[in-house]
């Protein structure tokens, strides 16, 4: 692919899921305003989780780790890859068809797993409204399969569009039920599946315009099928790591009453800056790590894994910061309006402060981890994601009856960080390539100094502007300046102790 395309695929993407991180906090906004924290949103946030867990696992996960690539090469090479898409299209239709007609059945069995501490009502409401919810996982992994052909051939902009159709369905259908008087979560939970049908139809569409219309027909189990499930094993495993992980965590947050509602507004908070963060560093810098490390240019990887480390720390650290200084007025502004009260975004702010302490290691595992990926080396990463999902399940289990619903994010902030370690630990035999630049080393400390300094000046904002941020309409105006305050003094002040060049953001976004 030529760099200028692929520089244009890279925009593509970015902008996308920089509007759906957008678009999908405005939905949590009115989930939590015309729903509110509580058993309705629990049991919500419960039945939602399920097929979102199945499509990571295995369409998301382990099927598109097999098929892409293979896809790909068939398709470099015309290697009939419309026959092989064709095959690759009954079998996950098979298997996903099979898996929601288990799911369906045994969905009591499902919801007491992943949040076994529910109470009848709660647990209830679960089952029903995951009967309706889990039909997306069908509709979702096939769109998965699409947006691979679509990826593979070029075409980004479908795939990279078609999850944001779930978030403006949800905040249309959201708005419909506030403006008629419906009852809010009847109305999401419908809209769910409706949204993924029309996600499958953008990109079955997309993929048939670009020259693969694929036809539904019976499974056919080939050489080529075999070979693409046993690629997908190992990723399946690594990826069900991750979602134990959350799994672990719902199930401890759903022994106390809106702790699941609470963990869930707190997560979506925090992952707005690491949404943005991962596209600087996933989409623009670490693909030319990776590039430079499968070339053997050892020098010029050190130069993108500290650049990218540079960069994306020098976002990430005042992202943090400011979560854990001012989670109450962030809370408050975005979160504090109908079904959600004063109580509730006390709670949330206090898990968002806790997952702020966390962001930084999330961010850090992105530069760290292709430093793996490029020697082929996926056996240690999956190594050190049993350990921390370790680490994660008997922190969470274990702080439970001290410190209560607090126990998850403490467990998966804990945890971040000792993936970092691991990881970290892991990279000393790669020599030079794996260590950060004297430039890296330089500006790390600035640039936690300029951060400290902005945590200052918004500590006294906060304290200053107190009155108007609990005053309804200049709350967000408010709120905007603290923002902007923030900016302020974050870049002027690193800017003049040498944390980094204004200079440095342009050019990262201008690389090839």
């Amino acid at each position: 692919m030529k760099p200028i395309r692929l520089m244009s695929g890279f925009l593509t993407v970015g902008v996308w899921t920089l509007m759906s991180r957008v678009l999908g906090f405005v939905r949590e906004i009115l989930i939590l305003s015309l729903i509110g924290p509580g058993p309705l949103m629990d049991a919500f946030v419960a039945a939602f989780r399920l097929p979102n867990m199945f499509r990571r696992f295995f369409a998301e996960g382990a099927f598109n780790a097999a098929f892409v690539p293979m896809f790909s090469a068939r398709l470099e090479s015309e290697d009939n890859p419309r026959g092989f898409a064709n095959d690759a299209l009954n079998g996950l239709m098979f298997v996903t068809l099979l898996l929601t007609a288990l799911g369906l059945v045994f969905m009591p069995a499902l919801v007491w797993a992943t949040a076994g501490g529910f109470d009848a009502q709660r647990f209830d409401l679960a089952v029903g409204f995951g009967r309706i919810t889990f039909p997306y996982i069908f509709f979702m992994s096939l769109s998965a399969l699409f947006s691979g052909i679509l990826n593979a051939t070029g075409r980004f902009a479908a795939a990279a569009a078609a999850p944001v159709l779930l978030n403006i369905f949800v905040i249309v259908a959201m708005l419909i039920a506030s403006k008629i008087g419906g009852e809010a979560v009847i109305w999401l939970v419908y809209t769910i599946p409706l949204a993924g049908i029309a996600q499958l139809a953008l990109t079955w569409t997309a993929a048939s315009r670009a020259g693969f219309s694929l036809k539904p027909g019976l499974p056919r189990w080939t050489p080529e099928m075999r070979k693409m499930v046993i690629v997908a094993v190992p990723a399946a495993l690594a990826t069900g790591v991750m979602q134990i992980n959350l799994v672990v965590g719902q199930v401890v947050a759903s022994q106390f009453d809106k702790a699941v509602s609470w963990l869930f507004a707190a997560d979506r908070l925090y992952q707005l800056p690491l949404g943005v963060v991962g596209i600087a560093v996933g989409i623009v810098l670490l693909p030319d790590l990776s590039r430079r490390l499968k070339a053997g240019d050892d020098a010029g990887a050190r130069n993108a894994l500290s650049r990218a480390a540079e960069i994306s720390l020098a976002l990430t650290i005042p992202s943090a910061v400011a979560l854990m200084v001012i989670p109450l007025p962030l809370t408050s502004v975005l979160f504090e309006r109908g079904a959600t009260g004063p109580d509730d975004v006390a709670a949330i702010a206090v898990a968002v402060a806790i997952y702020g302490l966390g962001l930084p290691a999330f961010v850090i595992q992105k530069f760290l981890q292709p430093l793996y990926f490029a020697r082929s080396d996926t056996r240690s990463p999956f190594r050190y994601a049993l350990w921390t999902m370790g680490v994660n399940a008997v922190l969470a289990v274990g702080l439970a009856p001290v410190i209560g619903w607090l126990a998850p994010a403490i467990a998966t902030t804990v945890a971040g960080w000792a993936m970092v370690l691991m990881l970290r630990h892991g990279t000393r035999p790669m020599g030079e390539v794996a260590r950060f630049d004297d430039r890296f080393r330089k500006r790390i400390w600035r640039i936690i100094l300029a951060s400290a300094f902005m945590g200052l000046c918004l500590w006294a904002m906060a304290l200053a502007l107190a009155g108007a941020l609990d005053t309804p309409g200049l709350r967000y105006i408010a709120l905007l300046v603290l923002i902007l305050a923030a900016a302020v003094s974050y870049f002027g002040t690193g800017h003049l102790i040498g944390a980094f060049k204004l200079s440095d953001f342009k050019r990262a976004a201008k690389r090839k």
